[in-house]
């Protein structure tokens, strides 16, 4: 249906005169009665009588004039989904219990007015080629992975480096240590079902495994955090890699313990990616936000590859 000839429509049925609505539209008059014979045509009714003060609607005429309104109402919605500054921000983050959703939380606490559509995309690769097609506007990622850099159209900043915590349930060997250094990890079984080979978060602990000899595993279906927890909390051999900021749950007898890890303190560092292009106004305040409120990188005592993602 062609929008023009039913903006037309609705424009003389509002003004009550064909000349009246051309004036409103900046086109002649002639060209209004083009577009109404045009609509009449297509539809197989007449929608306006002529009257003597002017365009009356018929019966088909006031039948169709509220989903003429509606349509028009799609309409603008539909160029404001894709109209950067007046569609949502959109923002990937990894998962929705981790820091990057904290992150964005922050952020929608800070901004409410900023309409905001936060997803989760699976790599990086999955990412950026979001990103450099418009489907997303940011993405929030660990790392590059060792000799793929990111395309030069893509820019990213460090924004925050999440140290991580050892997990255990109450029967471990380390679970009544109130911290315990990277070394000391060494012979004991950490279980992280989910890494999954070739993406950002796997070349993170492959570097951690070399550098300091740790026992990683990632074997097993990733039935998804409470099955790990379930895991964690029944067998004394194995614990896991939690971050500081993720935010879980588990059942009173579980019995969990989050113990820091020192000496040095192994982060997770997080970088924002975006076009350089992206207009989206929304863009700037999130990234002024976030480097008003996201701690420093690279602090004394902490551990991150050499590899990672500039800040």
């Amino acid at each position: 249906m062609d929008l023009e000839a039913v903006r037309t429509f609705v424009a003389v049925a509002e003004a009550g005169q064909f000349q009246k609505a051309a004036a409103d539209l900046s086109i002649t008059q002639q060209a209004v009665s083009k577009r109404i014979a045009t609509l009449e045509r297509m539809l197989g009714v007449r929608l306006f009588t002529r009257a003597a003060r002017g365009a009356e609607l018929t019966i088909d005429g006031q039948a169709f004039l509220p989903h003429a309104r509606e349509l028009l109402r799609v309409a603008e919605r539909a160029g404001a989904s894709v109209r950067p500054g007046r569609r949502p921000l959109r923002v990937d983050v990894l998962a929705s219990r981790s820091a990057q959703s904290g992150l964005m939380r922050g952020f929608h606490r800070a901004h409410p007015e900023i309409d905001l559509d936060v997803m989760m995309l699976f790599d990086i690769d999955t990412a950026v080629t979001a990103i450099r097609s418009g489907a997303i506007d940011a993405s929030f990622r660990a790392v590059a992975a060792p000799g793929r850099p990111l395309p030069e159209d893509i820019a990213s900043v460090r924004v925050l480096d999440e140290p991580l915590q050892l997990l255990t349930g109450p029967a471990h060997a380390l679970a009544g240590a109130q911290s315990v250094p990277l070394a000391q990890l060494v012979g004991h079984r950490i279980w992280m079902p989910g890494i999954a080979p070739g993406t950002e978060w796997a070349a993170y602990y492959d570097d951690l495994i070399a550098e300091y000899g740790l026992t990683i595993e990632a074997t097993g279906p990733n039935f998804g955090s409470d099955a790990l927890l379930d895991t964690i909390a029944d067998t004394p051999a194995l614990a896991t890699f939690m971050g500081e900021p993720t935010r879980l749950i588990w059942p009173a007898g579980h019995g969990l313990r989050r113990i820091p890890v020192t000496d040095p303190t192994p982060v997770y560092p997080h970088s924002l990616l975006w076009h350089r292009d992206n207009p989206h106004p929304a863009l700037a305040t999130l990234r002024t936000h976030l480097a008003a409120t996201t701690a420093g990188h690279d602090a004394a005592g902490t551990w991150a590859p050499g590899w990672v993602i500039p800040r």
